[in-house]
């Protein structure tokens, strides 16, 4: 899947938090913060690596809980947020990067303003597109029909179940579940895996 340049011949489509950004250890903290700072902080990472939703029903928190949590987490400040190490090696060699989230635009545009990434993308998917959200193959498809995309990037099942769907390869970043055709634990590795 690689060519002879230092280019790789890849159109990626990339999931936000947890796969470009080490978003989760802090969301992780406010979640403690507001229902119970005695909940062990890898219990809740590991409800939040599923997905949001899955540890509000989880702990069953109320809508004023959730509400309070996605402030705090829209107040988040940038450098809480590090890029994970080697990402912007990828991005710099891939073809074209898009990126689909649940964030909203505005936060994902402020992180990638901070760490002069808008370069990376040729167009960012956000929830507030309107698009439902994953694992429903919408947004995935609208991309793909633009973009012809080679590969799908995420941390979650969910953020390759509509790659699944639309028979596009797929790669779980620092996961092991079934169903991905690509398992990476750091980016410094991402050729070595991908031309396996």
């Amino acid at each position: 899947m690689c060519n002879k340049k230092e280019e790789l011949e890849l159109n990626i489509l990339w999931d936000f938090d947890g796969t470009l950004f080490n978003t989760y250890p802090i969301y992780t903290k406010i979640f403690q913060e507001i229902i119970d700072k005695n909940i062990q902080e890898e219990e809740i990472f590991n409800l939040l690596k599923v997905s949001f939703s899955h540890a509000v029903d989880f702990f069953q928190l109320s809508e004023e809980q959730v509400k309070l949590i996605r402030n705090l987490i829209s107040k988040i400040t940038p450098d809480k947020t590090p890029p994970f190490p080697y990402v912007e090696d990828v991005l710099k060699k891939a073809n074209k990067n898009v990126i689909m989230t649940h964030k909203e635009r505005n936060e994902v545009n402020t992180i990638l303003k901070y760490y002069s990434w808008n370069q990376y993308f040729e167009e960012v998917v956000a929830i507030d597109n309107g698009f439902p959200r994953k694992p429903h193959p919408a947004s995935y498809e609208y991309l793909h029909n633009k973009y012809k995309l080679d590969l799908i990037i995420g941390d979650r099942e969910i953020d390759i179940l509509p790659g699944k769907q639309l028979h596009i390869k797929t790669c779980l970043f620092q996961n092991n579940q079934a169903g991905a055709d690509f398992y990476l634990t750091d980016f410094k590795d991402f050729e070595k895996i991908i031309k396996s």
